[in-house]
């Protein structure tokens, strides 16, 4: 088996998204450099409910790093020490003996705070319901390679497409933008020959609702892409932006 050490926590308590919160310490002597950091907090609750306390509410789901649920900053990192790693990915090897972790959750208008490290993250929900789609009728799927698709075409609208909506990258900018979140959905679906059509519509009411959303603008920190566990590149933004452009001139010379 492997020897346990002890942690140092100070976790954010809140009761509700009226209620005022605060950080309460924690100390956890019964970690070992095997336990994912979620277990590492499944431990601490089972120990707080032994004594008779309420566990610290925290969001997961899959934990395998896919589902984008564990959003939680760590020692002020979005998910963590580690590079291109959510949450739930990362482990207790990479912590020592005698160390404090401040946990608390991502904070931006758009996400707030439903109880402890849980945040309501439907704003983003909300900016795909507004275009992130392709609405035509297309019918069965089509027979393989029917639609010639340009491979690099292809691997940069699936690049694209792996965000998970973590929402890691609000959590980083300092404006708290979602600007990498809505770029990255426009492009995986503007690139592709089924999106095209609709490129101009999409991205003018994605963006726009983003920005109903309390979303901060872009000031190219490149924060986001440096948290981003699926490394999803800022170009999204960049691509977001010429698209948006384009659509408002469009619109304006009509």
């Amino acid at each position: 088996m492997a020897d346990t050490f002890t942690v140092h926590l100070k976790i954010w308590r809140q009761e509700g998204p009226n209620e005022p919160g605060e950080l309460v310490d924690y100390t956890l002597d019964k970690v070992n450099e095997h336990m994912s950091f979620l277990e590492m907090l499944d431990v601490l609750n089972e120990e707080i409910v032994k004594e008779g306390g309420v566990p610290i509410e925290f969001d997961y789901d899959c934990r395998e790093g896919i589902c984008g649920s564990c959003n939680l900053m760590i020692n002020g990192q979005a998910h963590g020490p580690k590079a291109m790693t959510c949450s739930c990915q990362l482990h207790m090897r990479n912590y020592s003996d005698g160390d404090t972790i401040v946990i608390e959750p991502f904070r931006a208008k758009g996400f707030p705070v439903i109880k402890d490290l849980v945040v309501d993250r439907s704003a983003f929900d909300r900016i795909i319901e507004a275009g992130g789609y392709v609405s035509v009728k297309t019918g069965s799927a089509p027979d393989a390679n029917s639609i010639p698709v340009d491979k690099s075409v292809a691997d940069t609208a699936f690049d694209y497409a792996t965000c998970i909506g973590c929402g890691a990258c609000v959590a980083a900018c300092p404006n708290s933008s979602a600007s990498l979140f809505t770029g990255a959905k426009l492009a995986h679906l503007n690139r592709l020959p089924q999106g095209e059509p609709e490129r101009a519509e999409r991205t003018v009411a994605m963006v726009e609702q983003m920005e109903e959303e309390g979303f901060g603008d872009c000031s190219n920190y490149a924060e986001c892409e440096a948290v981003c566990p699926k490394g999803i590149s800022i170009s999204a933004i960049a691509e977001m932006r010429r698209n948006y452009m384009k659509a408002a001139l469009k619109g304006s010379e009509a």
